[in-house]
């Protein structure tokens, strides 16, 4: 048994699939039309971390789900981005205007930093737990 998806609202397809896929670096799964359950046109798009078998559903909001954008956990980190390369990943993401909102630092599950998506939903990237591979690399590269 695993996870397959997690749902993340999004305004819009194109500038969410960019974000992911253009400024994160994930893959393109899928991106199919589809219905909404009464009928109406959207698009069916996953996306997901090279490697990985968990993806992300990028579900374009309806008028109703609009205040979830954004705030998908209540304005708390809900998402969490593991790297084997803090510093290297750090450096791309802010090179390509990722907003991060703290600077990194060191805690006890590796090193992180808290970024905003591109609806606004804070995200964890977080580096190789302490005695994991590439902790020596990573040590003290946090800029």
């Amino acid at each position: 048994m695993h996870l397959e998806l997690v749902a993340l609202v999004v305004d819009e397809y194109g500038p969410a699939v960019d974000f992911f896929v253009g400024v994160l670096g994930f893959e393109l799964v899928e991106d199919s039309p589809s219905l909404t359950n009464d009928g109406r046109a959207k698009r069916w798009v996953v996306v997901r971390p090279p490697g990985a078998r968990t993806g992300i559903l990028l579900a374009r909001a309806d008028a109703r789900q609009r205040g979830a954008v954004g705030n998908q956990v209540a304005g708390r980190v809900g998402f969490f981005l593991r790297v084997e390369d803090f510093g290297a990943a750090y450096r791309r993401m802010v090179e390509r205007g990722v907003v991060f909102v703290t600077e990194p630092r060191v805690e006890a599950y590796g090193q992180v930093a808290v970024f905003l998506d591109v609806a606004g939903n804070r995200w964890d990237l977080l580096g190789p737990r302490p005695g994991g591979p590439g902790e020596d690399e990573d040590q003290g590269d946090q800029a």
